[in-house]
Protein backbone atom coordinates (compact mmCIF):
# COMPACT_ATOMS: atom_id res chain seq x y z
CA UNK A 1 0.00 0.00 0.00
CA UNK A 2 1.53 3.57 -0.84
CA UNK A 3 1.81 6.05 1.68
CA UNK A 4 1.52 9.61 1.19
CA UNK A 5 4.62 11.98 2.40
CA UNK A 6 4.83 16.10 2.55
CA UNK A 7 7.55 16.33 0.02
CA UNK A 8 9.26 19.40 0.74
CA UNK A 9 8.60 21.82 -1.64
CA UNK A 10 9.18 25.44 -2.87
CA UNK A 11 6.55 26.86 -5.08
CA UNK A 12 8.33 30.08 -5.74
CA UNK A 13 11.63 27.77 -7.01
CA UNK A 14 9.37 25.42 -8.85
CA UNK A 15 7.18 28.37 -10.65
CA UNK A 16 10.76 29.69 -11.74
CA UNK A 17 11.44 26.43 -13.08
CA UNK A 18 8.49 25.90 -15.55
CA UNK A 19 8.88 29.96 -16.23
CA UNK A 20 12.68 29.35 -17.51
CA UNK A 21 11.38 26.20 -19.54
CA UNK A 22 9.22 28.73 -21.39
CA UNK A 23 11.68 31.18 -22.74
CA UNK A 24 13.39 30.43 -25.66
CA UNK A 25 16.82 28.95 -24.02
CA UNK A 26 14.82 26.73 -22.06
CA UNK A 27 12.92 25.15 -24.98
CA UNK A 28 16.49 24.80 -27.44
CA UNK A 29 17.74 23.16 -24.31
CA UNK A 30 15.01 22.27 -21.43
CA UNK A 31 17.23 18.98 -19.57
CA UNK A 32 18.96 21.29 -17.23
CA UNK A 33 15.90 22.34 -15.82
CA UNK A 34 14.40 18.65 -15.88
CA UNK A 35 17.57 17.95 -13.93
CA UNK A 36 16.93 19.93 -11.01
CA UNK A 37 12.86 19.24 -11.31
CA UNK A 38 13.95 15.51 -11.04
CA UNK A 39 16.23 16.50 -7.88
CA UNK A 40 13.23 17.43 -5.96
CA UNK A 41 11.65 14.46 -6.27
CA UNK A 42 9.72 12.26 -8.82
CA UNK A 43 6.04 13.67 -8.66
CA UNK A 44 5.81 17.41 -7.11
CA UNK A 45 2.99 19.82 -7.01
CA UNK A 46 2.72 21.77 -10.50
CA UNK A 47 2.55 25.83 -9.80
CA UNK A 48 -0.77 26.32 -11.41
CA UNK A 49 -2.18 23.05 -9.72
CA UNK A 50 -2.26 19.53 -10.09
CA UNK A 51 1.11 17.49 -10.10
CA UNK A 52 4.77 16.95 -12.32
CA UNK A 53 5.33 13.65 -12.36
CA UNK A 54 9.50 13.24 -13.65
CA UNK A 55 10.52 9.84 -12.41
CA UNK A 56 10.48 6.68 -14.94
CA UNK A 57 8.78 4.57 -13.06
CA UNK A 58 5.94 6.85 -11.81
CA UNK A 59 5.39 8.10 -15.66
CA UNK A 60 5.23 4.42 -16.52
CA UNK A 61 2.82 3.47 -13.95
CA UNK A 62 0.33 5.86 -14.90
CA UNK A 63 0.47 5.39 -18.40
CA UNK A 64 -0.15 1.52 -17.97
CA UNK A 65 -2.69 1.88 -15.38
CA UNK A 66 -6.54 2.34 -16.12
CA UNK A 67 -7.10 4.27 -13.34
CA UNK A 68 -5.55 7.16 -14.75
CA UNK A 69 -7.97 8.61 -17.59
CA UNK A 70 -7.59 10.61 -20.79
CA UNK A 71 -8.84 14.51 -19.80
CA UNK A 72 -12.11 13.74 -22.24
CA UNK A 73 -15.10 15.84 -23.14
CA UNK A 74 -17.11 15.52 -19.46
CA UNK A 75 -13.02 16.46 -17.89
CA UNK A 76 -13.33 19.45 -19.37
CA UNK A 77 -16.78 20.47 -19.86
CA UNK A 78 -16.46 20.29 -15.83
CA UNK A 79 -13.30 23.01 -15.82
CA UNK A 80 -15.66 25.37 -16.35
CA UNK A 81 -16.13 28.09 -19.28
CA UNK A 82 -13.44 30.57 -20.15
CA UNK A 83 -10.75 27.68 -19.03
CA UNK A 84 -8.18 26.52 -21.83
CA UNK A 85 -10.16 23.00 -21.61
CA UNK A 86 -12.98 24.94 -23.34
CA UNK A 87 -11.65 26.17 -25.61
CA UNK A 88 -13.47 25.54 -29.75
CA UNK A 89 -10.08 23.78 -30.36
CA UNK A 90 -9.79 21.97 -26.88
CA UNK A 91 -13.68 20.79 -27.43
CA UNK A 92 -13.03 19.73 -30.68
CA UNK A 93 -10.22 17.29 -29.60
CA UNK A 94 -12.02 15.61 -26.93
CA UNK A 95 -13.35 14.06 -29.71
CA UNK A 96 -10.54 12.05 -31.13
CA UNK A 97 -9.43 8.87 -29.96
CA UNK A 98 -6.50 10.72 -28.04
CA UNK A 99 -8.85 11.78 -25.82
CA UNK A 100 -11.32 9.00 -25.24
CA UNK A 101 -11.40 6.53 -22.26
CA UNK A 102 -13.40 3.11 -22.37
CA UNK A 103 -15.76 1.95 -23.45
CA UNK A 104 -15.28 4.76 -26.04
CA UNK A 105 -11.65 4.35 -26.77
CA UNK A 106 -12.42 0.32 -27.16
CA UNK A 107 -14.88 1.44 -29.70
CA UNK A 108 -12.94 3.69 -31.91
CA UNK A 109 -10.10 2.07 -31.39
CA UNK A 110 -11.45 -1.29 -32.94
CA UNK A 111 -12.71 1.05 -35.47
CA UNK A 112 -9.38 2.43 -36.93
CA UNK A 113 -7.57 -0.76 -37.17
CA UNK A 114 -4.42 -1.13 -37.51
CA UNK A 115 -1.48 -1.15 -39.47
CA UNK A 116 -0.92 -4.62 -40.51
CA UNK A 117 1.97 -6.34 -42.41
CA UNK A 118 0.40 -6.23 -46.33
CA UNK A 119 -0.50 -2.36 -44.98
CA UNK A 120 2.73 -1.77 -44.33
CA UNK A 121 4.67 -3.49 -46.91
CA UNK A 122 2.45 -1.12 -49.04
CA UNK A 123 3.02 2.01 -47.59
CA UNK A 124 7.18 1.09 -46.76
CA UNK A 125 7.17 0.89 -50.74
CA UNK A 126 5.70 4.61 -50.80
CA UNK A 127 8.05 5.97 -48.18
CA UNK A 128 11.23 4.02 -49.72
CA UNK A 129 10.36 6.04 -53.24
CA UNK A 130 9.00 9.39 -51.84
CA UNK A 131 12.36 9.13 -49.06
CA UNK A 132 14.88 8.87 -52.74
CA UNK A 133 12.80 11.63 -54.52
CA UNK A 134 13.33 14.07 -51.76
CA UNK A 135 16.88 13.35 -50.61
CA UNK A 136 17.14 13.33 -54.70
CA UNK A 137 15.90 16.83 -54.41
CA UNK A 138 18.36 17.48 -51.11
CA UNK A 139 21.46 16.65 -52.71
CA UNK A 140 21.09 19.08 -55.54
CA UNK A 141 20.15 21.64 -53.50
CA UNK A 142 23.33 20.81 -50.96
CA UNK A 143 25.89 21.36 -53.74
CA UNK A 144 25.84 24.66 -54.18
CA UNK A 145 25.86 25.31 -50.14
CA UNK A 146 24.50 24.42 -47.18
CA UNK A 147 20.62 23.12 -47.18
CA UNK A 148 17.81 23.00 -44.35
CA UNK A 149 17.15 19.12 -44.50
CA UNK A 150 14.13 20.09 -42.46
CA UNK A 151 12.19 21.65 -45.18
CA UNK A 152 13.60 19.67 -47.60
CA UNK A 153 13.07 16.21 -46.10
CA UNK A 154 11.39 16.01 -42.64
CA UNK A 155 8.76 18.12 -43.29
CA UNK A 156 7.82 16.33 -46.39
CA UNK A 157 7.94 13.47 -46.18
CA UNK A 158 5.25 12.60 -43.09
CA UNK A 159 3.12 14.76 -45.04
CA UNK A 160 3.69 12.75 -48.37
CA UNK A 161 3.36 9.33 -46.49
CA UNK A 162 -0.13 9.87 -44.49
CA UNK A 163 -1.11 12.13 -47.44
CA UNK A 164 -0.40 9.35 -50.05
CA UNK A 165 -2.31 6.97 -47.79
CA UNK A 166 -5.49 8.45 -46.88
CA UNK A 167 -5.37 9.60 -50.81
CA UNK A 168 -5.28 13.33 -49.83
CA UNK A 169 -5.06 15.95 -53.11
CA UNK A 170 -1.09 16.63 -52.71
CA UNK A 171 -1.89 20.17 -53.59
CA UNK A 172 -3.62 20.18 -50.23
CA UNK A 173 -0.71 18.98 -48.54
CA UNK A 174 1.09 22.09 -47.70
CA UNK A 175 -1.80 23.96 -46.44
CA UNK A 176 -2.81 20.84 -44.23
CA UNK A 177 0.84 20.64 -42.75
CA UNK A 178 0.88 24.45 -41.16
CA UNK A 179 -3.11 23.85 -40.15
CA UNK A 180 -1.30 21.03 -38.00
CA UNK A 181 1.86 23.32 -36.61
CA UNK A 182 -1.33 25.70 -35.67
CA UNK A 183 -3.55 23.08 -34.51
CA UNK A 184 -1.40 21.55 -32.00
CA UNK A 185 -1.26 24.39 -29.26
CA UNK A 186 -4.51 23.75 -27.87
CA UNK A 187 -2.79 20.27 -26.47
CA UNK A 188 0.34 22.27 -25.54
CA UNK A 189 1.15 22.13 -21.48
CA UNK A 190 0.30 25.92 -21.23
CA UNK A 191 -0.72 27.84 -24.11
CA UNK A 192 -1.23 31.18 -24.52
CA UNK A 193 -4.50 33.16 -25.10
CA UNK A 194 -2.85 34.07 -28.51
CA UNK A 195 -1.43 30.25 -29.49
CA UNK A 196 -5.13 29.02 -28.26
CA UNK A 197 -6.46 31.77 -30.93
CA UNK A 198 -4.11 30.70 -33.78
CA UNK A 199 -5.69 26.52 -32.61
CA UNK A 200 -9.32 27.04 -32.64
CA UNK A 201 -8.90 28.73 -36.42
CA UNK A 202 -6.60 26.08 -37.58
CA UNK A 203 -9.10 23.50 -35.72
CA UNK A 204 -12.18 25.51 -37.52
CA UNK A 205 -10.34 24.74 -40.89
CA UNK A 206 -9.86 21.38 -40.67
CA UNK A 207 -13.08 20.46 -39.49
CA UNK A 208 -14.07 22.23 -42.76
CA UNK A 209 -11.75 20.31 -44.98
CA UNK A 210 -12.54 16.55 -43.59
CA UNK A 211 -15.91 16.72 -43.26
CA UNK A 212 -16.51 17.94 -47.00
CA UNK A 213 -13.77 15.38 -47.25
CA UNK A 214 -15.25 12.61 -46.02
CA UNK A 215 -18.55 13.76 -47.39
CA UNK A 216 -16.70 13.27 -51.19
CA UNK A 217 -15.44 10.05 -50.24
CA UNK A 218 -19.06 8.77 -49.44
CA UNK A 219 -20.39 9.68 -52.45
CA UNK A 220 -17.10 8.50 -54.78
CA UNK A 221 -15.49 5.82 -52.51
CA UNK A 222 -12.02 4.59 -53.33
CA UNK A 223 -9.62 2.01 -51.91
CA UNK A 224 -8.60 4.01 -49.55
CA UNK A 225 -8.92 4.05 -45.55
CA UNK A 226 -11.33 6.70 -45.67
CA UNK A 227 -13.92 4.67 -47.55
CA UNK A 228 -12.70 1.82 -44.81
CA UNK A 229 -13.55 3.85 -41.97
CA UNK A 230 -16.83 5.02 -43.82
CA UNK A 231 -18.27 1.58 -44.41
CA UNK A 232 -17.39 0.66 -40.49
CA UNK A 233 -18.76 3.23 -39.48
CA UNK A 234 -22.19 2.83 -41.09
CA UNK A 235 -22.06 -0.90 -40.04
CA UNK A 236 -21.84 0.85 -36.44
CA UNK A 237 -23.82 3.92 -36.49
CA UNK A 238 -27.38 4.19 -38.46
CA UNK A 239 -27.06 8.10 -38.45
CA UNK A 240 -25.23 8.88 -41.73
CA UNK A 241 -24.20 12.23 -40.40
CA UNK A 242 -22.74 10.73 -36.93
CA UNK A 243 -21.44 8.25 -38.95
CA UNK A 244 -19.82 10.82 -40.91
CA UNK A 245 -18.82 12.86 -38.39
CA UNK A 246 -17.14 9.86 -36.37
CA UNK A 247 -14.86 9.21 -39.08
CA UNK A 248 -13.79 12.89 -39.40
CA UNK A 249 -12.45 12.91 -35.79
CA UNK A 250 -10.69 9.53 -36.64
CA UNK A 251 -9.26 11.11 -40.19
CA UNK A 252 -8.36 14.37 -37.93
CA UNK A 253 -6.30 12.48 -35.19
CA UNK A 254 -4.69 10.53 -37.98
CA UNK A 255 -3.63 13.31 -39.74
CA UNK A 256 -2.48 15.25 -36.62
CA UNK A 257 -0.45 12.14 -35.20
CA UNK A 258 1.26 10.77 -38.23
CA UNK A 259 2.48 15.07 -39.09
CA UNK A 260 3.78 16.71 -36.07
CA UNK A 261 5.21 13.97 -34.17
CA UNK A 262 7.16 12.34 -37.23
CA UNK A 263 8.59 15.44 -38.19
CA UNK A 264 9.92 16.33 -35.27
CA UNK A 265 11.21 12.84 -34.86
CA UNK A 266 13.35 12.60 -38.38
CA UNK A 267 14.49 16.40 -37.77
CA UNK A 268 15.63 15.30 -34.04
CA UNK A 269 17.24 12.04 -35.66
CA UNK A 270 19.14 13.87 -38.34
CA UNK A 271 19.92 16.26 -36.18
CA UNK A 272 21.54 14.05 -33.24
CA UNK A 273 23.65 12.69 -36.66
CA UNK A 274 25.28 15.35 -37.88
CA UNK A 275 25.95 17.32 -34.84
CA UNK A 276 28.77 14.28 -34.09
CA UNK A 277 30.81 13.31 -37.20
CA UNK A 278 31.70 9.99 -34.95
CA UNK A 279 28.21 8.96 -34.58
CA UNK A 280 27.92 9.34 -38.92
CA UNK A 281 30.68 7.59 -38.90
CA UNK A 282 29.53 5.01 -36.66
CA UNK A 283 26.01 4.43 -38.08
CA UNK A 284 27.39 4.08 -41.66
CA UNK A 285 29.86 1.28 -40.85
CA UNK A 286 27.32 -0.74 -39.10
CA UNK A 287 23.73 -0.24 -40.68
CA UNK A 288 22.56 -2.28 -38.12
CA UNK A 289 22.78 0.13 -35.67
CA UNK A 290 20.00 2.03 -37.18
CA UNK A 291 16.85 0.83 -35.76
CA UNK A 292 18.84 1.19 -32.03
CA UNK A 293 19.39 4.96 -33.05
CA UNK A 294 15.94 5.77 -33.49
CA UNK A 295 14.96 4.30 -30.45
CA UNK A 296 17.36 5.90 -28.85
CA UNK A 297 16.44 9.09 -30.54
CA UNK A 298 13.28 8.58 -28.91
CA UNK A 299 14.50 8.68 -25.51
CA UNK A 300 16.83 11.29 -25.82
CA UNK A 301 14.34 13.77 -26.84
CA UNK A 302 11.40 12.25 -27.77
CA UNK A 303 9.07 14.54 -30.19
CA UNK A 304 5.74 14.71 -26.85
CA UNK A 305 7.94 15.95 -23.93
CA UNK A 306 4.42 16.15 -21.59
CA UNK A 307 1.36 13.73 -21.42
CA UNK A 308 -1.64 14.63 -19.32
CA UNK A 309 -3.89 12.05 -17.02
CA UNK A 310 -6.42 12.76 -14.88
CA UNK A 311 -7.07 10.90 -11.45
CA UNK A 312 -10.33 8.15 -11.69
CA UNK A 313 -9.94 8.52 -7.47
CA UNK A 314 -7.98 9.47 -4.73
CA UNK A 315 -4.74 7.92 -4.99
CA UNK A 316 -0.98 7.97 -3.99
CA UNK A 317 1.79 8.39 -6.73
CA UNK A 318 5.39 8.94 -5.80
CA UNK A 319 4.26 9.81 -2.17
CA UNK A 320 1.98 12.38 -3.11
CA UNK A 321 -1.67 12.58 -2.86
CA UNK A 322 -3.62 12.84 -5.61
CA UNK A 323 -7.52 13.52 -5.24
CA UNK A 324 -9.77 12.40 -8.03
CA UNK A 325 -9.99 14.57 -11.10
CA UNK A 326 -6.50 16.01 -10.25
CA UNK A 327 -4.60 16.24 -13.50
CA UNK A 328 -1.17 15.15 -13.34
CA UNK A 329 1.53 16.46 -16.23
CA UNK A 330 3.73 13.18 -17.18
CA UNK A 331 7.24 14.74 -17.82
CA UNK A 332 8.24 12.24 -20.30
CA UNK A 333 11.24 14.18 -21.38
CA UNK A 334 12.50 13.95 -17.85
CA UNK A 335 11.51 10.71 -17.10
CA UNK A 336 14.04 9.83 -20.15
CA UNK A 337 16.90 11.16 -18.29
CA UNK A 338 16.01 9.99 -14.96
CA UNK A 339 19.08 8.12 -13.39
CA UNK A 340 17.28 5.63 -11.79
CA UNK A 341 16.17 4.15 -15.23
CA UNK A 342 19.04 5.00 -16.97
CA UNK A 343 22.56 5.17 -16.62
CA UNK A 344 24.35 8.12 -17.69
CA UNK A 345 21.31 9.23 -19.03
CA UNK A 346 22.75 12.48 -20.64
CA UNK A 347 24.99 10.08 -23.10
CA UNK A 348 22.79 9.61 -26.41
CA UNK A 349 23.71 5.50 -27.13
CA UNK A 350 22.11 3.88 -29.93
CA UNK A 351 23.74 0.95 -28.37
CA UNK A 352 21.53 1.52 -25.14
CA UNK A 353 19.05 -1.01 -24.89
CA UNK A 354 15.55 0.86 -25.63
CA UNK A 355 13.46 2.19 -22.99
CA UNK A 356 11.33 5.25 -23.52
CA UNK A 357 7.62 6.44 -23.24
CA UNK A 358 7.67 8.48 -26.52
CA UNK A 359 4.77 6.15 -27.36
CA UNK A 360 2.91 6.34 -24.48
CA UNK A 361 2.01 3.20 -23.23
CA UNK A 362 -1.58 0.77 -22.08
CA UNK A 363 -4.58 1.23 -23.87
CA UNK A 364 -3.20 4.43 -25.66
CA UNK A 365 -0.10 3.30 -26.70
CA UNK A 366 0.64 4.91 -30.02
CA UNK A 367 -1.39 3.92 -33.46
CA UNK A 368 0.98 4.72 -35.74
CA UNK A 369 4.06 3.41 -33.99
CA UNK A 370 5.04 1.53 -36.66
CA UNK A 371 4.83 3.84 -39.11
CA UNK A 372 6.86 6.43 -37.07
CA UNK A 373 9.24 3.98 -36.87
CA UNK A 374 9.10 3.06 -40.88
CA UNK A 375 9.82 6.77 -41.98
CA UNK A 376 12.60 7.15 -39.70
CA UNK A 377 14.44 3.90 -40.07
CA UNK A 378 14.23 3.83 -43.76
CA UNK A 379 15.41 7.65 -43.75
CA UNK A 380 18.32 7.43 -41.96
CA UNK A 381 19.38 3.77 -43.99
CA UNK A 382 19.47 5.77 -47.01
CA UNK A 383 20.59 9.14 -45.78
CA UNK A 384 23.67 7.10 -44.56
CA UNK A 385 24.24 5.04 -47.83
CA UNK A 386 23.49 7.44 -50.00
CA UNK A 387 25.50 11.35 -48.83
CA UNK A 388 28.72 11.99 -47.93
CA UNK A 389 29.01 12.95 -44.59
CA UNK A 390 26.40 16.02 -43.24
CA UNK A 391 27.62 18.71 -40.86
CA UNK A 392 25.57 21.52 -38.82
CA UNK A 393 25.86 24.79 -39.83
CA UNK A 394 24.09 26.15 -36.97
CA UNK A 395 21.94 25.39 -33.74
CA UNK A 396 18.34 25.20 -35.20
CA UNK A 397 15.98 27.73 -33.83
CA UNK A 398 13.01 25.90 -31.55
CA UNK A 399 9.22 26.39 -32.34
CA UNK A 400 7.86 28.07 -29.39
CA UNK A 401 6.16 24.72 -27.13
CA UNK A 402 7.03 22.91 -24.14
CA UNK A 403 5.03 19.49 -24.59
CA UNK A 404 5.50 19.42 -28.63
CA UNK A 405 9.46 19.90 -29.66
CA UNK A 406 9.67 20.91 -33.28
CA UNK A 407 12.38 22.31 -34.93
CA UNK A 408 12.23 25.15 -36.96
CA UNK A 409 15.39 24.44 -39.13
CA UNK A 410 18.03 21.74 -40.04
CA UNK A 411 20.97 23.83 -41.81
CA UNK A 412 23.32 21.33 -43.02
CA UNK A 413 26.41 21.45 -45.19
CA UNK A 414 29.04 18.73 -46.76
CA UNK A 415 31.61 18.37 -44.44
Amino acid sequence: MSVATTPTYDRRASASLFSRLRTARGQADPFPIYAELLSRGEVLPAPWGGSVVTGFAACDQVLRSRQWLEPDREWRERQGPGTRWNAPSSREMSNTLAALNPPDHTKVRRAAGTFDRATMERIGRDVNRTTDQLLDAFTERIRTGEADFQELVCEELPVATIGGWLGLPQADWPRLRQLTHDQVFTQELLPSASQLALSDAATAELRSYFMDLVRDRRAHPGDDPITRWIETWDALEPDRDKADEAVYFLVLFVLLAALETTATLLSTMTLRLVESPERWDMIADNPDLVPGFVEETLRYDPPTHVISRVASQDSVLGGMEIRRDEMVHLMVGAAHRDPARHSEPDRFDPARAPGHLAFSGGIHYCLGAPLARLEAQTLLHRLIRRSPRLTLVRPPSMAPRVAFRRLLNLDVALA
